[in-house]
């Protein structure tokens, strides 16, 4: 047997040169946090760098950890010792499987302390990851916990008016009893709270930021939300769509939409982090943060199960539920579906946009403590700063009239910008091209019209004083430029082209050359 093969089974898992049985808690917080988590292993015997040391005496040890664990657990884990042999030495596996009885605490040195995995360490739980390990031990969810908030004191305008709209059938009082948002004595649960139309739990909150770029930087737009779980979903979809571009694209019969995320799946994600966020995070709240390539929307949180999104085949993830009662209610508002489908069908209707690439298929990243979901922007291009739409505006016939009078710029002053720039390149290289020694009056001319006018790009949008930065034509820009040296209509066009490539340098005319051969042949 391997050790690799050994590991490769494991969730998680320790090595112990030897058993210190003077020192119990340096090895059996380990046994805490995998009956606390996921389960996994503690090797006896392998020194951390992975080499065999060997145990002198397996059976000696097996009985040690014995004792320890009954005279220092509470309560008595389940786990396994396996005699294994490598390289000819003697080592022992301690196998720790997922406790259903948590916490699982560690009581010696006058200390009573539940441990959790942080990595590869175990540590002590902090007091929201104890409130999830009693929920858990005592086979409880947070939404189905009673209040102190009576139902007969409350009202469900919204969740009526919701239900009704969304399933064509009329609302009854009877439905907060069996939906679970009340309990037998009139008290609402959790869930019932979070769906009263004045909902009083402080972290059920919304925070939405539109920035300016592809970072956080300034916002162009900030909202903050509380209150109605379905009131946040309300006003977090009214937000993405007062946020985010409506391209189209013209057609000989009329325009096409071309939205530049899917409603469906925005929906859909939005849902998900509402209803399986955790909610014993008390400073916690859903974050909507929407930049000019994507949207990205946190909560606090990471999977139910403990494992993470990322690792795992979306096919292969289980629909454990955090919040059964919320996950039902939502279900049974048909905004999901109880099969654990919903990242699928955020990938499925995204990918179903114009514009799909498999570089923009949605992302789920997941740690102990949140879960995030990025859905990028079917309208962004890293090479441009501009939506689809001007392109095609474009390619349908804009010319330089159209837009130099606006600059003050003639086609002939920027024409030989507009060929240099096939190739991104630095102020420093711009300035010389046009024989200019002051940069500020060069690029305020020049350059910062055509960047306003999206004809020009910058290679770094979000440093533009970084002596790194350069300059290339967008394609909004290449087409135009393409009409211009390309329109049958113009009688001196192939005057200018041949004008044009005079003045380029060999190399610029070597790119010119390969741009009109190439829109020549389409």
């Amino acid at each position: 047997m391997k050790l690799e093969t050994l590991i490769a089974e494991c969730t998680a898992y320790d090595f112990k040169s030897m058993l210190e049985e003077k020192k119990p808690k340096s090895w059996l917080k380990s046994v805490s946090a995998f009956s606390n988590g996921l389960g996994g292993s503690l090797f006896f015997g392998v020194n951390n760098d992975r080499s065999i040391k060997g145990l002198d005496d397996v059976q000696h040890v097996c009985e040690a950890i014995s004792s320890k664990i009954r005279d220092y657990m509470d309560p008595l884990p389940e786990v396994e010792m396996i005699p294994q042999v490598i390289d000819g030495q003697n080592i022992l596996q301690l196998k720790v499987n997922a406790g259903h009885y948590t916490p699982y605490y560690y009581v010696g040195d006058g200390q009573r302390v539940a441990f959790v995995r942080n990595g590869d360490e175990s540590i002590p739980a902090t007091a929201e990851q104890m409130v999830r390990l009693v929920l858990k031990g005592s086979n409880k969810t947070y939404d189905s916990l009673q209040t102190e908030y009576k139902a007969e004191d409350n009202s469900f305008t919204i969740l009526a008016n919701t239900f009704k709209t969304r399933t064509n059938q009329e609302w009854d009082k009877k439905y907060l009893l069996s939906f679970g948002l009340v309990n037998n004595a009139g008290n609402l649960t959790n869930a019932g709270a979070l769906f009263a139309d004045d909902c009083s739990l402080s972290q059920s909150r919304l925070y939405c930021t539109r920035w300016n770029g592809i970072e956080k930087s300034d916002a162009i737009n900030d909202s903050e939300f509380k209150g109605n779980i379905l009131l946040l979903l309300r006003e977090a979809m009214g937000f993405v769509k007062a946020n985010t571009r409506k391209g189209w694209e013209k057609l000989p019969d009329g325009r096409k939409n071309k939205p530049e995320y899917a409603e469906r799946a925005v929906l859909e994600a939005l849902v998900n982090h509402f209803i399986h966020r955790d909610y014993t995070v008390m400073g916690g709240e859903v974050h909507l943060d929407i930049y000019d390539d994507r949207l990205a929307i946190t909560s606090p949180g990471g999977m139910y199960n403990g494992q993470k999104v990322q690792d795992l085949p979306i096919e292969e993830i289980s629909s454990d539920r955090r919040n059964p009662i919320l996950a039902d209610v939502m279900a049974q508002l048909d905004y999901m579906e109880k099969r654990g489908s919903g990242l699928k069908r955020i990938c499925n209707e995204t990918k179903a946009l114009d514009g799909y690439r498999d570089e923009l298929k949605p992302v789920f990243k997941s740690t102990a403590s949140q879960f995030m979901t990025i859905i990028y922007s079917m309208e962004y291009d890293v090479t441009k700063q501009s939506p689809s739409s001007h392109q095609d505006r474009t390619k349908l016939g804009l010319s330089w009239e159209q837009v130099g009078t606006k600059l003050r710029l003639s086609w002939e002053e920027v024409e030989k910008l507009f060929i240099a720039l096939q190739e991104p390149k630095s102020m420093v290289e711009l300035k010389e091209l046009y024989r200019w020694a002051n940069t500020t009056k060069f690029k305020a001319k020049y350059v910062s019209p055509l960047i306003e006018e999206q004809f020009v790009g910058m290679t770094l949008p979000d440093k533009p004083t970084s002596p790194k930065q350069k300059y290339f034509l967008t394609d909004y820009g290449k087409a135009l430029l393409a009409n211009i040296t390309l329109n049958p209509n113009t009688s001196d066009s192939v005057e200018k082209v041949n004008h044009m490539i005079e003045i380029l340098s060999e190399e610029e005319k070597r790119l010119a050359l390969e741009l009109l051969n190439e829109d020549s042949k389409k």
